[in-house]
C-alpha cells in the first residue's frame, strides 16, 4: 500500500516528495497537452523543412524551419522543469497550510 503523506509526522521535504510521487492526472493533464502540441509542431517543422530541401530556391526556408525545430526541442525540457517547480511549490504551500 502506498505511503500517505502527513504534514504532522513527515518533514516538509518528505511530505513534498511523497505528494509529488502520487500526484494524479489532474496536474499532469495540462502539461501533457503542452508536450503533445510541442512535439506535433516540431514534427511539422522538420517535415516541411526536409521537403523544402528538395527545391534549391526554398533551401533557406528549410534551414529556417530546422532552426525553429531545433529551438523547439528545448521547449519540452523547459515545460518539464516548469511542471516540476510548479508541483513542488504547490505541495510546499499545502504542507505549510497543514502545519
Amino acid at each position: 500500500m502506498a505511503e500517505q503523506a502527513d504534514a504532522k509526522t513527515h518533514s516538509k521535504d518528505q511530505y513534498v516528495e511523497i505528494k509529488m510521487g502520487h500526484h494524479g492526472v489532474f496536474f499532469k493533464k495540462s502539461y501533457e497537452i503542452l508536450y503533445t502540441i510541442n512535439d506535433f509542431l516540431l514534427g511539422i517543422w522538420f517535415l516541411i523543412g526536409s521537403v523544402l530541401f528538395y527545391f534549391e530556391h526554398l533551401k533557406t526556408w528549410g534551414v529556417t524551419l530546422f532552426v525553429v525545430g531545433s529551438f523547439q526541442m528545448l521547449i519540452r525540457p523547459t515545460i518539464r522543469l516548469v511542471h516540476q517547480f510548479h508541483l513542488k511549490r504547490h505541495y510546499q504551500k499545502e504542507y505549510e497550510r497543514k502545519q
